[in-house]
């Protein structure tokens, strides 16, 4: 690879490359259709699909075949006004509802965090390790996913070395590069530390238990205590945390990691916080995108309202000023 095609390459998340190579093979192998394909055959291959995959889904092969035909220095087939009319005509003809992640309860997350501590302080006593690390480390995922607000892919590219811990005070996240950072500068994040279900806490207890100075926060644990070099891989999250969730009598079946995400904006929401706090807390541009991730039908309770009311500590820790919970 020359130092052009270094840079370029770089200019694109590789989740993004492999999605469309995996759209261009659609098109050309699984279909049939021929490169460089003309605005018919674009009509041709939606209509073929229409009612298979999700209007989202097709709207991301247009723009892998788009990106296929701007890089080969043809023109943009996916941009004819009958392709247009055609997506138009899918949306009327198959109208989806989103699917979405439910908020996780806080709750559940309680309930969690306490099965886990209970087995953790248990495998110390009878020295397992391996299960002491397994249950801090699942601890921590949780508790900094849930409280940070973070994204399957941000929890999965979080690294020791690029976290600062201020024992009782709070915690900073420093994420090289991020879906909403664009530019690629680089983005803090910071989190307080609170008196129950603390992330600080548990990030801790985990990063001392494991021994680990450097490398990603977050890594598979096998049999026998050895950690992986690697970090998770974001899908691997959804079916760990189902299984942490699981173990711990909290109905896993519909949550995600998105679910942590959703169930923090919740939180705030219910607790008085307005849509800009939470954008300026959980790193949103957009309200749209924000107003997703929050459900007003959710209700936290007594729990949220009375116990954890400490965590409005995340409004000075925070960059602006962001309402008390």
């Amino acid at each position: 690879m020359n130092k052009v095609d270094r840079y370029l390459q770089a200019g694109t998340r590789e989740n993004t490359r492999r999605s469309y190579r995996a759209a261009v093979e659609h098109f050309e192998v699984t279909w049939g259709g021929f490169l460089p394909a003309t605005g018919d055959s674009i009509v041709r291959y939606l209509a073929d699909y229409a009612d298979q995959h999700a209007i989202s889904t097709l709207k991301q092969r247009l723009a892998a075949l788009a990106q296929w035909h701007i890089t080969q220095g043809f023109p943009d087939p996916t941009k004819t006004p009958a392709v247009r009319q055609m997506i138009k005509g899918i949306r009327t003809l198959h109208p989806a509802r989103e699917k979405q992640a439910p908020p996780l309860l806080l709750q559940h997350l309680e309930q969690a965090v306490n099965w886990l501590e209970q087995e953790a302080q248990q495998a110390a006593e009878r020295h397992d390790l391996t299960t002491v690390l397994r249950n801090r480390r699942d601890i921590a995922l949780v508790l900094i996913g849930f409280w940070r607000g973070f994204r399957g892919d941000e929890l999965s590219r979080l690294r020791v070395e690029h976290v600062q811990v201020d024992p009782g005070s709070g915690i900073t996240f420093y994420l090289p590069h991020s879906k909403g950072d664009r530019q690629h500068l680089g983005t803090t994040f910071r989190t307080p530390a609170l008196k129950k279900l603390c992330p600080v806490e548990a990030y801790s207890n985990w990063i001392t238990s494991a021994g680990m100075a450097y490398g990603p926060v977050f890594r598979k644990l096998d049999r026998w205590g050895n950690l992986a070099e690697d970090g998770f891989n974001t899908n691997s999250l959804i079916p760990l945390l189902r299984r942490v969730f699981q173990r711990t009598g909290v109905p896993a079946q519909f949550y995600t990691s998105h679910s942590l995400r959703r169930g923090f904006a919740t939180w705030a929401s219910a607790n008085g916080w307005d849509i800009k706090a939470i954008m300026n807390y959980v790193g949103w541009k957009d309200v749209k995108s924000a107003l997703r991730y929050v459900d007003p039908a959710a209700s936290f309770g007594e729990l949220a309202s009375n116990t954890l009311k400490e965590a409005s500590a995340l409004t000075t820790y925070t960059t602006g000023t962001l309402p008390a919970g």
